[in-house]
């Protein structure tokens, strides 16, 4: 299979990475009309590295949940990974209690999932299902696995995991939020882009910056100051330890602005300029097409 038609996701098969893989390169073409082969990985940090080396031609990896928040090795690894963002897709997210064909809630004794997802159900769990052990799961479909070989577990999954596994769903929508949702990041080596290059021509463009500051009074205010006085949409800011120094944090932003080309804008160049006067180091992450939001319904 050529590198070109090659995506890595956070695996096993049957994640929400997985379903987003699907879904996002189902509408884009590769470059030789080769079908897309998606390769599993069983951690974020290898999506990075098997992007980063070339093995693969693009990553899908979590980033944020609407309910829960950063995904932070994601956020991590973007601190030091030579890759770019090319695209993102926001997926609804719809868990369900699934388990192996026959099971009954009463003999259940182990909720497993990986720890986000058992976070976004909780409420759930200890309403109808309080005294079961939670185990935590590196992904949902590890999760799926384990009800497929154990005895009394259940797996919280969506319904592509059960699909995948061929588990039965006990409860659908057990989730605490019916807005729930999560943005996916579409990796890159620098300079790559999507084959079609789908986002050209798009009037909604998203571009997300890593920002580090020196540790002074209003720091944080100088790197705003700029987004306000162009009337730039920032539409998101998120702050991690540097992994540098104790107390040190770095800033992730994302801004909303058509066009492509940063380097033909004189707006957004003159927004460079101011930050990095304020700022110890500033580096674009990549400027991709903004996705599409998931209704309410879709999310229920």
């Amino acid at each position: 299979m050529p590198i070109d038609s090659t995506v890595a996701f956070l695996g096993p098969k049957g994640t929400f990475s997985h379903a987003a893989a699907i879904t996002f390169f189902a509408a884009h073409k590769t470059s030789s009309q080769t079908p897309w082969e998606m390769r599993s990985y069983s951690s974020i940090e290898d999506v990075f590295a098997s992007v980063e080396r070339g093995d693969v031609r693009f990553g899908v990896v979590p980033v944020e949940n609407s309910t829960e928040g950063a995904v932070n090795n994601t956020q991590d690894c973007l601190l030091e990974a030579a890759v770019e963002i090319v695209g993102e897709i926001v997926i609804p997210i719809e868990h369900n209690l699934l388990a192996a064909p026959g099971t009954k809630l009463s003999s259940l004794t182990t909720i497993a999932s990986h720890k986000q997802s058992l976070a976004q159900c909780r409420q759930w769990i200890a309403k109808h299902l309080p005294a079961l052990t939670l185990k935590e799961c590196v992904s949902n479909a590890q999760a799926a696995v384990l009800a497929t070989k154990e005895e009394g577990v259940a797996a919280i999954a969506g319904e592509f995991a059960a699909q995948t596994y061929g588990l039965e769903v006990l409860v659908s929508s057990i989730q605490d939020h019916s807005h729930n949702s999560t943005r996916f990041l579409i990796l890159s080596q620098p300079g790559q882009g999507l084959p079609d290059r789908a986002n050209a021509g798009s009037s909604k463009l998203k571009t997300s910056i890593l920002i580090a500051t020196d540790n002074k009074p209003g720091a944080l205010f100088r790197i705003l100051e700029p987004f306000n006085a162009l009337e730039i949409d920032l539409s998101k800011i998120e702050a991690r330890p540097s992994k540098q120094r104790a107390w040190e944090y770095v800033f992730f932003i994302d801004f909303i602005r058509g066009g492509l080309d940063l380097s033909n804008d004189a707006l957004i160049q003159n927004l460079m300029t101011k930050l990095r006067e304020e700022t110890s180091s500033l580096r674009v992450l990549g400027t991709y097409a903004t996705a599409r939001q998931p209704s309410a319904s879709e999310g229920s």
